[in-house]
């Protein structure tokens, strides 16, 4: 029942969905809910979240690829409320079947779309539009002693980021690679 509230897509790392939100337009504009707990948990969406962050970046911005180790790994729930964004998931774990494999979708404040990261994975998204706000939700807090990233041109994951020459902070300048 509540899980109609969403169209959901499995993606091609295993836990990674694609939700669509139901969105309600008429001449006043449009009105949609964007989280339902019950609903994502029918869908797959297992863990509870407890903190919201909000990022605003400008085009060819790149944040990523991050992630937080055990035992305060964080699952995400991200979603581009302005703008566009690709968005990118990275199998970092060398145990996993799906080790280096990635998958990205286009996130957008026009679709509202969201993109459901489980904790084993890493995280990252450039700035497609010349403004982006993205807001996502996290299964634990931050730990920075925990914070962990990968580069985000590692040959071996193999993403296709759509710019040339990213901006990127310091730190993710740093990662290793895999």
């Amino acid at each position: 029942m509540a899980k109609s509230l969403f169209e959901i897509q499995e993606l091609d790392l295993p836990g990674v969905l694609l939700i669509q939100p139901k969105k309600w337009d008429d001449e006043r504009g449009f009105f949609m809910e964007t989280f339902h707990q019950e609903a994502l948990v029918e869908a797959g969406v297992i863990h509870p979240f407890v903190q919201d962050n909000l990022s605003f970046s400008k085009k060819n911005v790149l944040r990523g690829l991050h992630f937080q180790k055990t035992p305060h790994a964080q699952a995400k729930l991200v979603r581009c409320v302005f703008g566009e964004v690709f968005d990118v998931a990275v199998d970092h774990n060398p145990a996993s079947e799906t080790f280096g494999k990635s998958v990205a979708v286009t996130l957008s404040g026009e679709k509202q779309n969201m993109l459901y990261i489980p904790a084993t994975y890493a995280h990252g998204f450039c700035v497609l539009s010349n403004e982006a706000i993205v807001e996502y939700k996290v299964s634990d807090y931050y730990h920075p002693e925990l914070a962990g990233g990968i580069r985000h041109d590692d040959t071996r994951c193999n993403v296709a980021w759509p710019v040339q020459n990213p901006i990127l902070s310091e730190q993710d300048k740093k990662w290793p690679i895999l």
